[in-house]
């Protein structure tokens, strides 16, 4: 017995300093390399402070609808509906954010509707979407501001962020950063 104690002992204690000490302090020194020291980039915008790297809501039809948010955008709670695509509440949720949808953005198809307008991530709190999510709300944004559809497209493109490294995802567009653009918008 006393064989297999102090080996355990010696583990534990080992264990303890390396992942209370050793690996803690290279993850934070890896951190203060990082923009921001590790700590996200803060945004400003009329009076307010918002992490860039959290989604926020947008209801209003004047902003670009972010993607909807399983965890109502609350960064306490991270987490998605953990619903599959053949569960009846979550088709009928994913159908009422449809119907939500279109009647806010007339002369939309329902086929041209990007999948992550309708589903949450599964953090529920993605604060980027597609190019094409972005794109299919042009209509909407340039008539209700009086702008434009051709501005606003540009503005799209000046926002749209490339896949790291250019091979690792997709194309996406952090919406916090567009809808300010959108506000700063002459």
């Amino acid at each position: 017995m006393k064989a297999n104690i102090l080996p355990a002992i010696k583990l534990t204690l080992i264990c303890l300093v390396f992942f209370s000490g050793i690996y803690t302090l290279t993850v934070f020194g890896i951190a203060q390399l990082a923009p921001n020291k590790g700590k996200g980039e803060i945004i400003s915008h009329n009076g307010k402070f918002f992490y860039s790297n959290i989604a926020q809501s947008f209801t209003d039809d004047k902003y670009f609808s972010s993607r909807p948010s399983a965890v109502a955008y609350n960064a306490a709670g991270s987490g998605g509906s953990n619903k599959g695509p053949s569960n009846p509440d979550y088709l009928s949720q994913v159908q009422d954010r449809i119907d939500t949808f279109l009647v806010h953005n007339s002369g939309i198809a329902k086929s041209e509707i990007p999948a992550d307008l309708v589903t949450a991530s599964g953090s529920g709190l993605d604060p980027h979407f597609s190019v094409q999510a972005a794109t299919v709300q042009v209509k909407r944004i340039a008539k209700i501001r009086g702008i434009s559809e051709a501005n606003i497209q540009q503005l799209i493109i000046s926002n749209t962020e490339s896949p790291l490294l250019g091979m690792f995802g997709t194309e996406r567009i952090n919406v916090l950063k567009l809808n300010i653009s959108l506000d700063n918008l002459k």
